[in-house]
């Protein structure tokens, strides 16, 4: 069989691909011209089973290479990318490698990040064949469905054989990109000052000729008291906006100095030296900010921040680091139980579900065990457990907690005795263990309340 228009024959059975669930064009990490210019020329079915594949491949690749990842943006990134890679492979095998497109910019744009963030070459290769590995077994799956048993087993040759070219070449492309561009960045003055951030914070015996020699490198005075931050999007912004929404945020804490250094796409560190006391600094600056206004200042450039504690000198920049980070890993935590965002998250608010939550695994478990049937994962359940938790933070306040959750005291007395009825014991039992799993819940929700196995399926 010929098909028309210069492709090749026997390929038919490509315009049949279609995803298995319901999944739009605008779901597509591409841009809609490339969307468009990718439907016209295979239709829109297979456009939508790529966009799927796409989501379960960038998902194995990041589980098996966390490097790649990094934060939502840097995934948003190489989901464009694996996207890209994923239809030129598509086009690839229609139309023949001399008529599929030139590399994508997308696939070249997630080259320049890894390297800006000291991803090694062999990670990034690694990653590489797990896609391949995984965009393989699907094509070749695939191709056994709807091919004619009699023709199968040549076209699954045909296939593995191109695809197995196909990805060569990419890896060549991709390994030039990226020593070109590692060979442009190592010289840079960025990639300098990150160096010397990443050698401070893994180095604890920097001595003081050391901290004066990076104080100088970094424009930044070591020696000071430090508030780290870790500001972030999950939406396209510019290193610079970034940028300029961390020296913000740290000028309205009454810093008067600072450091930011870019660490993925759509994520950054930074420090910020401020007051040891917290009030006025010693040129008279103070604090011009509240959490709130910073909050609403990182929401109108729909960023997030996670704050840690100020803290004196070297000990204290990097301490101030760890609790930001832990900071933002409690709000990621939170954002994937489906939580409302918060923009501004000071680390004393959220230490001790940091802490708390520092072993998934073990915090899920002790849930469970602490609240046995109340851990269901069911709408009822969450409001006893929601109202039980300000319910024992209130002092047993029923009046309190109904003008908090905006229900009658009546249903709050109702929600407590159906709660205590479903633990199998009173409040004071274990007062301390209950209150703790139940904040565990409020904050992390599936994180908890799901064995770790089913919340990674």
């Amino acid at each position: 069989m010929t098909e028309t228009g210069g492709r090749r024959p026997g390929r038919a059975w490509i315009a049949r691909l279609g995803p298995r669930g319901a999944v739009d064009l605008d779901r597509a990490a591409s841009p809609r011209p490339i969307v468009e210019d990718a439907v016209a020329r295979v239709g829109a079915d297979p456009v939508r089973w790529v966009i799927e594949l796409n989501s379960v491949v960038v998902r194995r690749i990041v589980g098996e290479v966390p490097d790649l990842g990094g934060s939502p943006a840097a995934v948003e990134l190489l989901r464009r990318g694996n996207e890209a890679t994923t239809l030129r492979a598509l086009f690839t095998l229609v139309d023949g490698p001399a008529v599929a497109p030139p590399t994508d910019d997308a696939i070249l744009e997630g080259i320049h990040e890894f390297v800006h963030r000291a991803v090694p070459l062999e990670r990034v290769l690694h990653g590489v064949r797990i896609g391949h590995a995984a965009t393989t077994e699907a094509f070749l799956r695939a191709c056994a469905e709807l091919v004619d048993p009699e023709a199968a087993v040549d076209e699954v040759t045909a296939i593995s054989r191109e695809l197995f070219s196909y990805v060569d070449d990419l890896s060549d492309t991709m390994i030039r990109a990226y020593l070109v561009e590692h060979e442009v960045w190592s010289t840079s003055a960025a990639a300098a000052r990150a160096d010397i951030v990443r050698s401070l914070l893994s180095d604890a015996t920097a001595t003081a000729t050391d901290v004066g020699e990076a104080s100088r490198a970094l424009g930044y005075d070591l020696r000071r008291t430090h508030e780290a931050v870790v500001v972030w999007s999950d939406v396209p912004n510019g290193s610079s906006t970034l940028q300029a929404v961390a020296t913000e945020a740290l000028r309205a804490r009454g810093a008067t100095t600072t450091l930011v250094v870019p660490v993925a796409s759509g994520r950054l560190w930074a420090w910020g030296t401020v007051p040891s006391d917290g009030t006025v600094t010693s040129d008279g600056t103070r604090r011009t900010g509240s959490w709130e206004t910073i909050a609403e200042a990182l929401a109108r450039q729909r960023t997030q921040a996670a704050f840690g504690t100020p803290g004196g000198g070297v000990e204290g920049f990097r301490r101030s680091h760890r609790e930001a980070r832990r900071g933002e890993r409690v709000e990621r935590l939170r954002r994937e139980a489906g939580r409302v965002p918060r923009h501004a998250t000071a680390y004393a608010d959220v230490a001790a579900i940091a802490l708390l939550a520092t072993d998934l695994d073990a915090a899920g478990d002790f849930v469970r065990r602490e609240l046995g049937g109340l851990a269901a994962r069911s709408a009822s359940m969450e409001a006893l457990r929601t109202t039980l938790y300000h319910y024992i933070g209130a002092e047993r306040s029923l009046a309190d907690v109904a003008r908090r959750l905006h229900v009658a005291r009546g249903t709050v007395t109702y929600r407590v005795k159906r709660a205590q009825e479903v633990l199998g014991h009173g409040l004071d039992d274990r007062r301390f263990a209950l209150h703790t799993a139940l904040a565990l819940t409020e904050e992390l929700g599936d994180a908890v309340l799901l064995p770790r196995d089913v919340n990674e399926r």
